[in-house]
């Protein structure tokens, strides 16, 4: 049996899991789903009902991309993303880094995205709050290393960067000329990668 991973392409959560697996060249089957018609058989051993979802060909499901991420880099993790260990001070900044995004940040992004939604503030607001809670912090620490984890990349990398990306095309023309340059060299990085290019083929 093969492994099979419940997808979806524009899923920052996905698009991050499929990262991981491509880089440890874990073989897998990645399946597209309808976010309006999910398959049973992913909701059958899935019940929360979002991507990603891996169906390991052990017979084991992980749901929740971060555990197929570190999963995954057990397995085979030849750029090292997962050096850091736990206990050590890298680790611990690392896992503050990822633990702002999938909170703090994500509620501000989803927030400036659809602002028309929540009409409380306006977008340039959601946007501050953003850029407080998580981009001044990446901008900071990009402006001395080339990436989050240092001088190459870890696991805060890429688990950050498609949410980042997510932020950025929401005004891309503001993002473009924000006083951010660290955090746009590093993002178009990613962006522009052959891995990134190969997880985001239709």
């Amino acid at each position: 049996m093969t492994a099979v991973l419940y997808s979806y392409r524009r899923c920052p959560y996905a698009m991050r899991a499929r990262m991981a697996l491509r880089c440890a060249e874990i073989a897998v089957e990645v399946r597209e789903i309808s976010l309006r018609d999910k398959p049973p058989e992913m909701l059958e051993i899935s019940p929360k009902g979002t991507v990603p979802v891996l169906h390991c060909a052990d017979g084991r499901v992980i749901d929740q991309s971060l555990d197929i991420m570190r999963w995954a880099l057990a397995q085979n993790d030849p750029l090292h993303w997962l050096r850091c260990q736990p206990g050590s001070e890298a680790y611990a900044q690392q896992e503050t880094l990822i633990a702002c995004n999938d909170t703090t940040f994500k509620h501000w992004l989803d927030r400036y995205k659809y602002a028309e939604r929540y009409p409380e503030f306006d977008a340039a607001y959601y946007r501050g709050q953003a850029l407080s809670c998580q981009i001044e912090v990446l901008e900071q620490q990009l402006s001395q290393h080339a990436f989050l984890g240092g001088e190459t990349a870890a696991l805060s990398d890429v688990a950050l960067f498609p949410f980042v990306r997510q932020f950025a095309a929401v005004d891309a023309a503001w993002f473009e000329t924000s006083p951010y340059p660290a955090t746009r060299r590093w993002l178009r990085g990613w962006v522009e990668s052959d891995l990134f290019k190969r997880i985001m083929a239709k």
